[in-house]
């Protein structure tokens, strides 16, 4: 049997007589089967990871966080000045204690002196401070002045070697105008070889 196009029809019991390939056509496309079947492809059955899952393996464990360390070092820097502080409010409050507790001028007298003590010490050491640094940067500034001399001690060498060595090649390329090489520099040069060999 032929259609109105002349192609043979198949008979299909299950679709009353219609070509397979034309109902396909004519059918609505069923999407939850093709959507079902790429998830499947793609992993995602139902047994993906999750977002979070994901971005926890995708995150490095080495344990070296920059931002982290800087944040560590400011916090141990600030909590060592508030120390510092405290202890200062405290020896400051048993000065006044102390004071306070007795009224004898000889005792003010002490307190005033051993303050005063204290930051001539200071004072003292943040000279000792300033003189072991100046010395530190003498010491640095000779050892670059030794540093740059022998430097340009070995500069100066290379270069007067260099120009013996240019000198020595002009004389050995000489050459007489048949070409012929002069043999008089050739000869002088093995000569210097042999009394320095000696």
């Amino acid at each position: 049997m032929k259609n109105n196009s002349g192609k043979s029809s198949e008979r299909n019991p299950n679709n009353g007589g219609i070509n397979s390939n034309s109902n396909r056509l004519l059918s609505p496309v069923n999407n939850n089967s093709k959507m079902k079947k790429n998830r499947n492809r793609m992993g995602g059955g139902g047994g993906g990871l999750s977002l979070q899952a994901f971005a926890n393996a995708k995150t490095k464990t080495d344990g070296y966080n920059p931002a982290l360390i800087k944040k560590q070092r400011e916090f141990y820097k600030n909590a060592k000045y508030v120390n510092k502080y405290k202890k200062s409010l405290k020896q400051h409050n048993q000065e006044q204690g102390s004071s306070q507790a007795t009224e004898d001028t000889s005792e003010k007298r002490e307190v005033g002196e051993r303050y005063q003590g204290k930051r001539k010490t200071g004072n003292k050491s943040a000279y000792s401070l300033k003189e072991i640094y100046e010395k530190k940067r003498e010491e640095e500034e000779k050892a670059r002045m030794e540093k740059e001399a022998i430097i340009d001690a070995k500069k100066r060498k290379k270069e007067e070697s260099e120009g013996r060595r240019k000198a020595q090649r002009e004389k050995m390329l000489k050459r007489t105008r048949s070409g012929q090489p002069i043999m008089k520099y050739r000869i002088e040069h093995l000569l210097q070889t042999i009394q320095g060999s000696k």
